[in-house]
């Protein structure tokens, strides 16, 4: 049954999160380490020597549930080790997600830019998954049943702005998920393989975007690899066009030129997967 989606939804963010837990568990490599030796080694890229014996001091970590503050605590294999991150403030992000489409199984999101879709890096509350958390749990009605399971499907990265699908059950994650990997491209397929998946595609993935300066032509094939990159503040890293990357191929319309302000607002069509790995879409960029 189709609702009414002219509305939209979301809680003001609080000034701080819940903080986060990071657990781990004692190999036998480990055992016989010291529980500064232990963080200090293992996470000294999350903070210095200095920064972990005073998280420890402040009971900021348990063993089998237990909490420690002797840093010189003897660790034995098999131990459960959990570190509780204060909670901290998030940078700023959009808290409003409008509604475009409803019904029983899915909703379909009209995301801002700036606000990220699932927890990651800096932000583990301040995001799509957290508000449509907040909804379910404000107002239980909305789902049709107890199974219901409001998720995003895909990814938009926090700086891009567009529909975001999440569905209401774990069937319908299950059909969604398998419509965006089924029937995508193959990046060196044959032409008939790729017009027999076309046939059947059943979710494309269109973008916009603005470009700094002006294309000559109205239409361009992008080949360049795409990959991982590090960058600041975000956990799994940036997605853009590397040599060490896989290959991707990206088709681009020309949709309007401006000259003055030397840009062109263009169309981009991501579409292509690795030959032989069909469960990875490019598409989830």
């Amino acid at each position: 049954m189709l609702r009414a989606t002219s509305r939209t939804f979301g809680l003001p963010w609080p000034d701080l999160n819940d903080g986060l837990t990071y657990n781990d568990i004692v190999r036998s490599s480990d055992s016989d380490f010291t529980l500064i030796d232990f963080y200090s080694n293992k996470y000294k890229n999350s903070a210095p020597l200095q920064g972990w014996l005073q998280r420890i001091r402040n009971g900021q970590i348990e063993i089998d549930g237990e909490v420690v503050t002797d840093p010189y605590t003897i660790l034995s294999t098999g131990s459960r080790l959990s570190y509780h991150r204060l909670p901290w403030k998030e940078p700023d992000a959009p808290h409003l997600l409008e509604v475009l489409y409803e019904d029983d199984d899915m909703i379909a999101l009209n995301k801002p830019s700036g606000l990220q879709v699932l927890p990651g890096g800096l932000f583990q509350q301040r995001t799509v998954l957290t508000q449509l958390q907040w909804l379910v749990s404000k107002h239980s009605s909305l789902l049709k049943s107890q199974e219901s399971h409001p998720v995003p499907v895909h990814r938009l990265g926090r700086g891009t702005s567009g529909i975001l699908l999440c569905a209401k059950s774990k069937l319908a994650k299950t059909h969604l998920a398998a419509y965006f990997a089924d029937g995508t491209s193959l990046v060196g397929a044959t032409s008939k393989k790729n017009q027999e998946l076309g046939m059947r595609r059943k979710i494309s993935k269109i973008y916009r975007a603005l470009v700094s300066g002006i294309l000559d032509e109205d239409k361009a094939i992008i080949r360049q690899p795409i990959g991982v990159m590090r960058y600041p503040g975000v956990a799994k890293g940036l997605y853009v066009a590397t040599p060490s990357g896989k290959p991707a191929l990206s088709k681009v319309d020309v949709l309007e030129r401006n000259v003055p302000e030397n840009q062109t607002l263009v169309q981009v069509i991501l579409s292509m997967l690795l030959v032989g790995n069909p469960s990875m879409s490019i598409l989830n960029l």
